[in-house]
Formats: structure tokens, C-alpha cells, sequence
């Protein structure tokens, strides 16, 4: 069933909420991904934007993505409180009250689109827009109550940073950007699926039907490896349409290899306890690291190829 943002065992908060609670809505170490993907997206774009409009328009991709978060935590207070990683957070410990919330992620949603539409173009804007509607309507509101698969589809709203980067400074989107957009795509199932393997009982708790709950980890660790596969043409890709050049195409080759490997280690086990899984939870933060050596490597690449 999905979460309600009326009905909840969230404790009502005895006093305002801090700034840092805030700050701790926005996600921010989430954040730091969304906002580097977006920043290689800008930085890897032909043409020229002046640093002040280009710090402005990764600030709006940080707000936005931060805004995003603020109203997944706010639909989500009482499935939080129900899971150990997460009941922590502000709204489940008791000290912010949900319109608090909501009022924050909504104006921040607005501030961030808009500001983005002046600061640069309004097809910038609108893809900012769309990420963070999918984000919030699409995964949080629809996907992940319902499906196993929720994260296969609603991982589209993770791969949108690189896109909107681009959008900024070219007001157009063209083969790169919708390439960068693919890999996060199918990066993001083997990312999540090796977190979700070693917190299922905390998805199992709050009863959201993640895949080890609903199909079982054998399965779960054969659709990461099936997806690895997927990841890893989407990894070529752009050096294969040669839109990229050696710099790339050999950090792709090499560092997709690396998390092929750890994922077919991942793939082979049937280990049950999450206290034993530590290939598994390898793989999860390799996961981080490869997306931040590949987009750091599209810079470079188009950089010395101008």
C-alpha cells in the first residue's frame, strides 16, 4: 500500500526544526553524485557558458535533486520509521512535522526550475522539472509501494543531472547526453539491487516490495548480473559511436571490467546473512566510484579532444 502523508506513527516534533534537519532532507551525500553527473553534463558540452551561469545552473540540479528528496521523505515519514537506516531522518525521529516538509520541498522545487529557466534556458528548466515530478510522482508516489521493479523504471529520474548539465549550455539535447542518460539507467539496478540484498530486512519490515523481498536474492543476484551486461554496452556506447574518444572508451573498458567481475562474484553467492555479505556490499560502493571515474573521464576525453 502506498504511503500515506496523513496517516503515520511519526512522533510530532516538540520544538522547530533545525536547520541541519533541513539540510539532512536534501539528502546530501546522494546529492554529491547527482550534482557531479550534472556538473560533467555541463563541462562536456560544446559551446560556452559564462562560470556564473554555470555555477547557477548546477546549484538549481543541486536544489532540485535536494528538492526531490525533501518530498520522497515527506510521503515516506512513516515507512522510515520502520527501517533501522532510516529512522534517523528528521521526520521519523519526531523533530520536523511533515508540512514542514512538504512547504520546503515545494518551494524548492519552484525556486530551482524557475531560477534555471532565467539563468539559462527553459528546455534546461523543463528536463529539471521532469526529473523531479518522475522522482517524486512516478517512483516514490507510484513505483515503489507496487512493483519489484520500481527501481528499473524510476532510476530514470538519477539519470537525468547529466542531460540537464547539457541543456544549459547547448539549450539542445543531443546522442552524448542521451547516451550518459542510458548508463545511469541500467547502472542504477545492479547499484541498488547490491544495497537492497544486505538491508532486505529493513525493506521487508516497512513492507516495500524491493526484489530479494518479493522474488527472493537468488534472483535478485541473477537480474544484477543480467543488468551488469546491459550497463556495460551502455558503458561503450559512446565510445562505439565515437562520441568519445581513447580517454574514455579505456576507463569504460577497464572499469567496467572491474565491476563486471564484482558483480559476477555477487551473482555466484547465495549467501542469506547480511553480516556475511561483503562482496556484495563491495560492489555497492565500487558501484559509486565507477560512475564517478567514467563521467570524470567523458571531461577529460572531450576536453582534450577540443
Amino acid at each position: 500500500m502506498a504511503s500515506s502523508p496523513i496517516l503515520s506513527g511519526v512522533s510530532a516534533p516538540a520544538l522547530p526544526a533545525h536547520w541541519r534537519d533541513f539540510v539532512a532532507l536534501t539528502k546530501p551525500r546522494v546529492m554529491t553524485l547527482v550534482v557531479f553527473t550534472g556538473l560533467c553534463g555541463l563541462l562536456a558540452a560544446p559551446g560556452h557558458i559564462h562560470p556564473v551561469l554555470a555555477f547557477t545552473a548546477i546549484l538549481c540540479i543541486a536544489l532540485g535533486a535536494g528538492a526531490a528528496a525533501a518530498l520522497n521523505q515527506w510521503w515516506e515519514a512513516d515507512i522510515d520509521a520502520k527501517m533501522k537506516r532510516t529512522a534517523a531522518r528528521p521526520l521519523p525521529a519526531g523533530r520536523m512535522d511533515r508540512q514542514s516538509a512538504l512547504h520546503f520541498g515545494v518551494g524548492l522545487s519552484f525556486f530551482s526550475v524557475i531560477l534555471m529557466g532565467m539563468a539559462t534556458n527553459w528546455l534546461a528548466a523543463g528536463v529539471l522539472t521532469v526529473s523531479i515530478l518522475f522522482y517524486v510522482l512516478v517512483y516514490t508516489i507510484w513505483l515503489k509501494p507496487r512493483t519489484a521493479q520500481n527501481i528499473v523504471i524510476g532510476g530514470a529520474a538519477g539519470a537525468f543531472p547529466p542531460v540537464i548539465g547539457w541543456a544549459a549550455v547547448t539549450g539542445d539535447v543531443t546522442a552524448l547526453p542521451i547516451a550518459l542518460f542510458m548508463l545511469i539507467f541500467f547502472w542504477t539496478p545492479p547499484h541498488f539491487w547490491a544495497l537492497a540484498l544486505f538491508v532486505k530486512t529493513d525493506y521487508a519490515a516497512a513492507g516495500i516490495p524491493m526484489l530479494p523481498v518479493v522474488s527472493g536474492e537468488v534472483a535478485t543476484r541473477r537480474q544484477i548480473w543480467f543488468y551488469t551486461a546491459i550497463m556495460a554496452m551502455a558503458a561503450l556506447a559512446p565510445v562505439l559511436l565515437r562520441l568519445t574518444g581513447v580517454i574514455y572508451g579505456t576507463a569504460a573498458l577497464l572499469g567496467t571490467g572491474i565491476f563486471a567481475l564484482l558483480a559476477f562474484q555477487v551473482y555466484r553467492r547465495r549467501e542469506n546473512d547480511p553480516a556475511r555479505m561483503a562482496p556484495e556490499k563491495r560492489l555497492f560502493k565500487y558501484s559509486i566510484l565507477y560512475l564517478f571515474l567514467l563521467f570524470g573521464a567523458v571531461v577529460v576525453d572531450r576536453w582534450l579532444l577540443a
